[in-house]
């Protein structure tokens, strides 16, 4: 079984606002809202490619039930904690003249340290060996820094593979608690070692640098230079495919899915590639934060190039 956690979830509202200009009248010609947050993305995405996760998260107030309303009819088991408050709102803006993407998120509702660890012990009483947990995403106001390392560290006693896609703190706490797969993009790779990796070269020598350290695979993204797979055995670069742009957000989260379903699958190296850079592009073609459809992803597979280095 795949799990997601999303312990700082939102209701995504993309815009798209042409030649947006900063301190002037903007005009909203489209608008669209998803269920959000990385760990529910990555569900949304693992429902399209005919797999089932178990979305753990926190919600509240109308938002979080508009959430949980925009996830029926999905392939995605719904096991969110209620909690006072109001779940938070993001706002994307698209300017498909300037070709940006802004976004603007909340901060989301605060949360205790008793709401942490009861969401904590559900997802310890479900686990089973070699199930994966995928950890994604901000945390909430009031949730420590190192919450990613204690649940990391608590999963994977239980025999879980532990997936993690974060940033800052968060993420570098979390490697702390040492997990199977890590998914950063180069920034925040840079980020998460101290200095900037501008080269291939020097993300493939920080990638491997994680690897001693006791993490088995380092999935780096670099935007439209592709993607970069480092195991202990090889190190693939696959470049990334030209596709007319929807929206960037969520493409990260669609990457990570795909690596979870082919991990759960047990599919090799080559096919786990071809699934996820497919699966990433297929979703900067969606507007908004919405899934790309199997049929996509599955037409983008055959393009998908890569060579070890």
């Amino acid at each position: 079984m795949i799990y997601t956690v999303t312990l700082n979830p939102a209701l995504d509202k993309t815009v798209e606002i042409p030649s947006f200009a900063v301190d002037d009248v903007n005009r909203i010609v489209s608008l669209r809202t998803d269920p959000g947050g990385k760990g529910i993305n990555v569900s949304k995405v693992v429902a399209r490619l005919g797999s089932t996760s178990r979305a753990i998260g926190i919600l509240g107030g109308t938002t979080g039930q508009a959430i949980a309303q925009g996830l029926e009819g999905e392939n995605i088991i719904c096991d969110f904690l209620p909690v006072e408050g109001n779940t938070r709102i993001n706002l994307k803006v698209i300017d498909p003249v300037l070709h940006t993407s802004t976004e603007i998120n909340e901060p989301g509702a605060p949360v205790d340290d008793e709401t942490l660890q009861s969401l904590l012990e559900h997802l310890l009483k479900l686990l089973r060996h070699d199930d994966i947990v995928v950890l994604a995403g901000s945390l909430p106001a009031g949730a420590p820094r190192d919450t990613y390392r204690a649940w990391g560290e608590a999963c994977r006693e239980k025999g879980a593979k532990v997936f993690l896609d974060s940033d800052g703190a968060p993420l570098a706490e979390g490697m702390a608690a040492v997990p199977y797969l890590i998914k950063p993009n180069n920034n925040e790779l840079s980020r998460l070692m101290g200095r900037e990796l501008a080269s291939i070269e020097e993300l493939i020598a920080a990638a491997r640098e994680l690897l001693g350290r006791g993490t088995a695979k380092v999935v780096v993204s670099m935007g439209g230079r592709g993607m970069l797979y480092v195991t202990a055995e090889r190190t693939v670069y696959a470049p990334g495919l030209k596709v007319p742009v929807g929206s960037t957000v969520g493409a990260g989260d669609a990457v990570v899915a795909a690596l979870a379903v082919a991990e759960e699958r047990g599919l090799p190296l080559e096919e786990a590639v071809r699934l996820s850079v497919a699966a990433g592009t297929a979703n900067v073609m969606c507007s908004g934060s919405q899934a790309a459809e199997y049929s996509v992803i599955e037409k983008l597979m055959p393009q998908v190039t890569f060579r070890d280095i």
